[in-house]
């Protein structure tokens, strides 16, 4: 087996990294994860994630997840709403489709990977924070804690990981989008009415480019994104204060002025705001052809691109599939000829999701947009 005495260290034990260890693990590779957050507890900001029928629930029945997938996550309907709150249509699941793309929570995905994993695969609190060559292997350096060295580093460590610099120079893109993300706790309480609005789905409402996204099922946290056209006026900085809760809500009451008191009522409501700026990473340029000691990304790492299509955790998963495949599967005889293939085949997989997802982006900034349009 090409990995066999080989050390293997992926960075970032989100849903990828977690994942690629648990697919090579059962081969007898020697894995560890490596992972900023302080321990397992650690809260995952952010919604829900839906994975596909053929993409990462192929991941997670490899992996031998697949069922763990399904008695956690929450198949949910949509009810589309205009921004006066009337309700304009309803999307329930149906017996045929009710496991196509269940939601399920960021924690509760990241706890069924970790329970599969032998224990100290993780190792918590670590923030690698540079590579360097010694000795024939990559030496990984972290904040605060000692080096340690690898045969083999895989990158899973987000859109803004440092380890891609070894793989590629193309710089991360702003797509000109901007989402403000917000949690409601206890929602049914702080929030009610547009809690009933929601009516046990998910809501979407869109009008004039101004575009809202809620989950109210969120493990007991309702999370919501706005969505609109960065403006004009934002040209360095978007002048939004998020850590002073009130003015971002002053910001949206104005912004949102004439949606339903409903809408105003869910802001007022928001414990804690995060802003972002859509990002993508380009793959119209090929990648480092000269790495001195094997290395590779995946996932957001590799190819970061908008959330307007739901591919980005599975187009990720679906690179851990392909490449612990290569790398376990005796087709190749280098480690380095088992991540060139897996590299040109995600070039073109993900090329297509960040196609996919940029023309979503385009047509749901436009003013006569309709999230049933595109869902339908």
């Amino acid at each position: 087996m090409l990995l066999k005495g080989k050390k293997v260290a992926i960075i970032g034990a989100g849903p990828v990294g977690l994942t690629m260890a648990r697919l090579l693990q059962p081969n007898g590779v020697d894995v560890t994860v490596y992972e900023r957050d302080q321990d397992s507890q650690a809260r995952i900001w952010g919604g829900t994630l839906d994975l596909h029928k053929y993409s990462g629930q192929e991941a997670m029945k490899k992996a031998g997840l697949l069922e763990s997938y399904y008695s956690t996550a929450i198949p949910m309907g949509i009810t589309f709403a205009n921004e006066h709150g009337k309700v304009l249509s309803t999307k329930t699941p149906t017996p045929e489709n009710l496991y196509d793309n269940p939601e399920i929570n960021r924690n509760d995905l990241r706890r069924i990977l970790l329970d599969s994993l032998t224990s100290e695969t993780v190792v918590w609190d670590s923030k690698c924070v540079g590579l360097e060559i010694c000795d024939g292997k990559w030496q990984l350096q972290f904040e605060n804690k000692a080096a340690t060295i690898a045969d083999l580093v895989i990158g899973a460590n987000g859109g803004m990981s440092k380890v891609r610099n070894y793989v590629t120079d193309t710089e991360i893109e702003e797509t000109g989008t901007f989402i403000i993300q917000g949690d409601v706790p206890q929602p049914e309480i702080t929030c009610p009415e547009f809690y009933r609005l929601c009516n046990g789905h998910r809501l979407m409402t869109s009008y004039e480019g101004n575009l809202l996204v809620a989950n109210p099922y969120n493990n007991g946290v309702l999370t919501y994104g706005l969505i609109f056209r960065r403006p004009e006026e934002w040209v360095c900085d978007n002048g939004l204060n998020f850590e002073n809760n009130e003015s971002i809500i002053a910001f949206l009451s104005d912004r949102f002025s004439g949606w339903d008191e409903r809408y105003k009522q869910l802001f007022r409501s928001t414990s804690f705001f995060i802003g972002l700026p859509t990002k993508k990473l380009p793959l119209d340029r090929p990648w480092k052809s000269d790495r001195p000691l094997p290395i590779t990304l995946v996932g957001d790492a590799a190819h970061l691109m908008p959330p307007f299509a739901g591919q980005g955790v599975n187009i990720g998963l679906v690179d851990a599939l392909i490449l612990s495949d290569n790398l376990t599967g005796g087709k190749f005889k280098t480690i380095q000829a088992a991540i060139s293939d897996y590299e040109q085949q995600m070039f073109v997989y993900a090329s297509e999701a960040q196609f996919d997802s940029s023309q979503n982006e385009i047509e749901m900034r436009s003013p006569g947009f309709s999230f049933q349009q595109l869902i339908n």
